[in-house]
């Protein structure tokens, strides 16, 4: 949902990579459903798993829980973001979760010096 928000909000003027350090086998039907409540398609993303390289090769990476399985460059700026986890939820717990992504990716932009594009 993050990077869905992230390219969605920064009108592609931020190459957004996304991947996890345990990907599931696909991205989560319910997240897919609350993120196209609110205009952006996220349907046809594959997770992937996360590389070393494209870590390096960030300005920002955004983590969310995964502690010593991410990669750590120094030069690199990192962003934890502790949020429930979507997983096995409904649309109705994801919906506030999808929100909070929202806020937390506009905030990224603004420090980023990014205006905000409304999709």
């Amino acid at each position: 949902m993050a990077a869905g928000f992230l390219a969605a909000l920064s009108g592609g003027a931020v190459e957004v990579r996304s991947a996890g350090s345990a990907p599931a086998a696909q991205v989560n039907p319910v997240a897919v459903e609350a993120m196209a409540e609110v205009g952006v398609d996220i349907a046809a993303e594959q997770p992937k798993v996360l590389t070393a390289d494209a870590v390096q090769a960030s300005d920002v990476v955004v983590t969310m829980g995964c502690g010593d399985a991410c990669p750590f460059y120094p030069g690199v700026r990192y962003e934890d973001w502790e949020l429930d986890d979507p997983a096995g939820q409904g649309i109705e717990a994801v919906r506030p979760i999808r929100d909070e992504i929202r806020g937390r990716v506009v905030g990224l932009l603004d420090s980023l010096g990014v205006p905000v594009v409304t999709p």
